[in-house]
């Protein structure tokens, strides 16, 4: 990793809040050392004015950055999630696993330069584009890998089990057949990921869960009894109104209620989405410990819905964000529309904030992502503490709205008065990534993937 440093902040986000003239030092083995309130800046190598602790992505489909601004145009009067489904798999017929470590590439490069610097890969698109499996099966989880560690990203790889087209065990349509996986191929990807990444201290891998639809309950059983599988779960769920009406109509419960009744979640689980709860569902999903993992850009572009944010936060619960489909990467951009969405739905400000709660609603919101981020990517220990990995986000103070911000203010003007967090450096794993708003790798990246893309959409 990393060499040893010795940095110093003006106002550094730590663990138990805002500190002033903070010393952090980093070790060899890219962790945090030491952290000193109240220090002086003599010895230092590095000096920032604001150090924050970067943004976990909790939900991240690398492949659909390649089409990035390419879905908005109405395809019939009544477009919906379902027609933008369609264009979706129309790309994913397309990219060889040299384009997608390219994507992935250049899309890493600009989280880390956002100021992510973990990111949990959901990721089914399996087998070449006529279905077969590559002879390495873990082929295309093994790109994103080699991604992540060409760039100095952290990731969280979670092989996703995708077995169905609907509820009652529809067959799988022609355009999803690179997706089409069972437990025992699962098993052995995972088992190839965790010796590939034995000695990588960036990368975690995990589980996932196409959906209710894609995936029977004996199935997840079967895959969830595997010593391998140790690490966090992922499943998108209640995403889609029509997927509440069809988890009716085949189970006759609604599909949170539906997976808290039959497999059970605790807190290594992340619900990605879970747009569409009653009351009762929202209740328990809050006690069970797991994360809710929200992606509001995705989410509000794709028309989905808003998911019941304050009865989720009045009960406990716990959430973060994640970038999901990559249209937009921005964490300032995710927890803004987040907020505002449960304005506009409930016609009133601050919304995201426990009630009978005051105070911060960016501080609030940052922090709160935060945890739930770092507990969905399986990460056991994250921000600006001793033994947490040596990551960091410095922030520009001369582009905040307005001068000599303090504490959560900080946090409140970068969410909500800048087009995005206004990240200088970001450390991740004990070494600089970015540094003045610049990944070292920028110029080659960006060719490489501007010329894949344009090969990709060619026709």
């Amino acid at each position: 990793m990393g060499p040893t440093t010795v940095g110093f902040a003006r106002q550094a986000l730590l663990p138990d809040g805002w500190r002033d003239d903070v010393r952090i030092v980093t070790d060899a083995a890219g962790r945090i050392a030491a952290v000193q309130a109240g220090a002086d800046p003599a010895g230092a190598d590095w000096r920032a004015d604001i150090v924050i602790p970067p943004m976990p992505s909790l939900h991240s489909h690398a492949f659909q950055r390649a089409m990035a601004g390419m879905t908005e145009t109405r395809q019939n009067p009544t477009d919906t999630f379902w027609t933008w489904r369609t264009l979706m798999y129309r790309l994913a017929l397309r990219l060889s696993p040299d384009q997608m470590e390219i994507v992935a590439a250049y899309l890493y490069m600009e989280m880390l330069c956002a100021g992510y610097t973990q990111v949990a890969e959901f990721h089914y698109l399996h087998h070449a584009p006529d279905g077969t499996p590559y002879e390495r099966k873990a082929e295309m989880s093994l790109r994103l890998l080699a991604a992540a560690q060409g760039v100095g990203m952290g990731i969280t790889i979670l092989p996703t089990l995708y077995a169905q087209a609907g509820f009652n065990a529809a067959p799988l349509q022609p355009d999803q057949r690179r997706f089409a996986t069972d437990v025992e191929t699962i098993g052995t990807i995972v088992a190839d990921l965790r010796r590939a990444s034995a000695h990588d201290p960036l990368a975690t891998v995990g589980l996932g869960f196409h959906s209710l639809r894609a995936v029977t309950t004996d199935a997840m059983r079967r895959a969830l009894a595997a010593p391998e599988h140790d690490g966090p779960i992922h499943i998108h769920v209640a995403e889609q109104q029509r997927e509440v009406t069809d988890c009716l109509s085949a189970t006759g419960r609604r599909p949170v209620a539906f997976l808290m009744d039959e497999i059970g979640v605790d807190a290594r689980w992340c619900l990605v989405h879970a747009t569409h709860l009653d009351a009762d569902e929202t209740a328990r999903l809050a006690a069970s410990g797991a994360v809710a993992g929200l992606c509001p850009i995705t989410e509000a572009d794709l028309g989905d819905g808003l998911f019941p944010l304050r009865d989720f936060l009045d009960d406990g619960g716990r959430f973060g964000i994640g970038t999901d489909s990559n249209i937009l990467i921005s964490p300032g951009e995710e927890l803004r529309l987040l907020e505002y969405g449960q304005r506009l739905g409930r016609q009133q400000r601050c919304v995201s904030l426990p009630s009978g709660q005051t105070g911060s609603v960016g501080g609030y919101l940052y922090r709160a992502a935060l945890r739930g981020g770092a507990q969905a990517c399986g990460l056991p220990a994250w921000g600006l503490a001793p033994g947490a990995r040596a990551d960091l986000c410095v922030l520009d103070a001369g582009r905040l709205s307005l001068p000599g911000l303090k504490r959560d203010a900080i946090l409140d003007a970068a969410l909500f008065a800048s087009p995005r967090l206004p990240v200088r450096d970001v450390m991740c794993g004990g070494v600089w990534r970015v540094r003045d708003g610049r990944h070292a790798d920028h110029d080659r990246l960006t060719q490489a993937f501007r010329t894949t893309v344009a090969a990709v959409l060619a026709d």
